[in-house]
């Protein structure tokens, strides 16, 4: 998928388990929702520059709402505690795909530098140590 943006041939919404998955036709890729919101692509979330990120905590349980596509390139998505201002690029999205284990990695890093705690509504990363991406 890298040599050419392709979009997804379907998108589902699996609730109960809090993943957004993407199909490629015989590749299956997903998503946890709050993978999706803690690195939404909004400058809300990232800033105007680097150093300028907002750390974002307590999204654990977030669902999305609404997923809203933009033009034949990218998707919007609504979640549920009204954040709903990042444009999610297919490219993007295959880059969370491929990167998902590193990312959970470091927003768990942040979160311990910014003193959360389990008590305190540390966010737990819902893939398993020693994942390496997320097609299944």
């Amino acid at each position: 998928m890298s040599d050419s943006v392709v979009a997804p041939t379907e998108i589902a919404l699996r609730k109960a388990s809090r993943l957004l998955e993407l199909n490629y036709g015989d590749i299956r890729y997903q998503l946890p929702f709050e993978l999706l919101r803690v690195y939404s692509p909004s400058a809300e979330v990232r800033g105007h520059g680097p150093g300028q990120e907002v750390l974002q905590t307590g999204k654990r349980n977030v669902d999305i709402t609404a997923i809203e596509p933009v033009g034949h390139y990218a998707i919007r998505i609504v979640f549920s505690d009204g954040h709903d201002s990042g444009i999610y690029s297919w490219d993007l999205l295959e880059s969370f795909c491929q990167n998902q284990q590193s990312m959970w990695d470091v927003y768990v890093k942040k979160l311990q530098a910014a003193g959360h705690t389990g008590d305190s509504g540390r966010d737990v990363p819902m893939l398993k140590s020693g994942g390496s991406g997320c097609a299944v």
